[in-house]
């Protein structure tokens, strides 16, 4: 979002923690004015309809049709707000205001209506109603004291005027009669001041809150994943405007050779440019002592949800996208990095310069440096990491051993995955996966499918899943060229793809709310020790 001109709204000399320039802060003050107003809706409508069974409590036949307008007031408000996809926060802020002051106007009314034997009554009903609303609007709907306080005297015009001018009880004396109306006033100056207190609390609550979600230059969002090696976040950085993902490793994660760990993860990821590997623009250590990085922040989909929400893949366009996971790899090998944890969650499809369907390989919190003396230490020496359902069978007998092979075997469980909509291998235990890993043989896709799947696509697939890694493609430079020359997949374009992402994108609008699927465990097992690390 390009950075405009506009008023800082402050509490206390401070910055507002609710933001309402920003998209996020505008819909949320869209969210929280119509759920007021629902609210209004819900608890006055109750009262209507004890009302109207009670009979004799409505004392003038213009009575209910007046509170029925107050219901009709919040229905529209909170309606508005519920259906306009996006309303303006000038617009919002009058609907607010609005919406408080027409209630007040139709109760004030209604209590004109009312014999003046029933005076004393009304005045504490019109004063309760006020107050009630003016603290749970304070309570719901972000903002400042001062608009508060204005918003909740515009509600109190139109109740003190009906005070003012309500005939007093023929019973009562004069001095009795202005007393009530006296301690009416100070009850609604009390509203005003109380109301105006709770939002100053409440917004001094989310400051210290969004300050402590400010991470250097950095503004955290919303929580996007949580992996094995710390949380992810978009923010957004407080110059430039864009959005970005922040990785952040968490305080009970922190020991020495998690931060270690965790160092290293950015200092070797950042030394890699491939464009098909995650960018790291920054890096660096909050105030008390938790590290975090910066990377380009990723709009689309994991293959994980990809097969979840749309099944098997035509091959062809697996073939793309294992191409370029692939010429990603050869990059990190060729500098002496391997992943250790290829799976479908860690690869994002997304639109990169116009161009769709582009596969970026994430999170190499496990990655290994092969070159560096003591690596083995950093990466914990006898201890089984990644993913128990994309284990090569090396990762699991001889860990240490490792090397940019078993990243190929993790890439043909994948391609297996997005062929057939399966994994290569299930089980109900972390062990018995394993198990299979190291003695089953893989189901060719084409019988796990039962109908044919591209010869060559399946004998590379099935060559990735050897046992023996001498047996598989020697090199990430050999699978690629493979799937280069496969031609018996099928095509698959910009066009196709670009048709393909505006289905999904309207399906996407069509289920805002999707339930994502729970995301797979990383397995981090010592062998000496055999426990377990979700």
């Amino acid at each position: 979002m390009a950075a405009t001109p506009r008023a800082v709204r402050r509490i206390r000399g401070r910055t507002s923690a609710v933001d309402l320039d920003t998209e996020g802060g505008r819909a949320f003050l869209q969210e929280r004015v119509g759920f007021f107003n629902q609210v209004a809706f819900w608890v006055s409508g109750s009262f209507f309809l004890v009302a109207a069974l009670a009979g004799p409590y409505y004392r003038d036949p213009s009575a209910p049709l007046l509170h029925a307008a107050t219901l009709a007031v919040s229905l529209a408000a909170w309606q508005a707000c519920r259906r306009a996809p996006r309303i303006s926060t000038g617009r919002l802020e009058v609907i607010d205001a609005a919406a408080v002051a027409l209630v007040l106007v139709g109760f004030s009314a209604q209590a004109l209506l009312v014999p003046p034997a029933f005076a004393r009554e009304v005045t504490r009903s019109l004063v309760l109603i006020l107050t009630q609303m003016a603290i749970v609007r304070a309570v719901l709907v972000p903002s400042t004291a001062a608009r508060t306080a204005g918003v909740t005297l515009l509600a109190a015009l139109p109740a003190v005027s009906a005070i003012l001018l309500m005939p007093p009880p023929l019973e009562s004396a004069p001095v009795v009669d202005w007393n009530d109306r006296f301690w009416s006033m100070l009850w609604i100056a009390s509203a005003v001041v109380v109301a105006a207190l709770v939002s100053r609390v409440i917004f001094g609550l989310r400051e210290e809150i969004q300050e402590a979600r400010h991470l250097g230059q950095y503004t955290l969002e919303e929580k996007l994943g949580e992996g094995g090696m710390g949380s992810v976040y978009r923010a957004r950085h407080a110059m430039l405007r864009r959005p970005t993902a922040i990785k952040l490793l968490p305080p009970e994660k922190s020991s020495e050779a998690a931060l270690a760990r965790f160092e290293r993860e950015v200092q070797l990821t950042a030394g890699l440019s491939h464009p098909n590997t995650v960018s790291v623009f920054d890096y660096g250590r909050t105030p008390d002592g938790i590290f975090y990085y910066a990377m380009e922040y990723l709009e689309g989909t994991d293959l994980e949800a990809l097969v979840r929400e749309d099944g098997p893949q035509p091959p062809a366009r697996v073939v793309h996208v294992l191409q370029q996971v692939a010429s990603a790899l050869v990059e990190a090998h060729g500098i002496g990095l391997i992943h250790r944890d290829i799976k479908p969650e860690n690869i994002i499809l997304c639109e990169r310069g116009g161009i769709p369907d582009v596969a970026k390989v994430v999170d190499f919190g496990l990655v290994r440096d092969l070159e560096l003396a003591g690596g083995a230490k950093l990466t914990l020496a006898n201890v089984v990491q990644g993913t128990p359902l994309y284990l090569s069978p090396e990762a699991i007998t001889a860990p240490d051993a490792v090397d940019a092979r078993s990243d190929l075997y993790g890439l043909g469980a994948v391609g297996y995955y997005l062929v057939t909509g399966t994994h290569v291998f299930g089980g109900a235990t972390t062990v018995e996966v394993c198990s299979h890993h190291l003695h089953s043989r893989p189901q060719p896709p084409s019988e796990r499918l039962l109908q044919p799947v591209p010869a060559g696509l399946e004998r590379l697939l099935l060559a990735c899943l050897e046992k023996n890694p001498a047996r598989r493609p020697g090199s990430a430079a050999e699978l690629r060229d493979t799937l280069r020359d496969l031609d018996d997949v099928g095509h698959w374009g910009e066009r196709e793809a670009r048709e393909w992402w505006e289905r999904w994108q309207r399906g996407r609008r069509e289920r805002p709310r999707a339930i994502a699927a729970p995301a797979m465990r990383t397995l981090d097992v010592a062998l000496d020790r055999r426990d377990e690390k979700g």
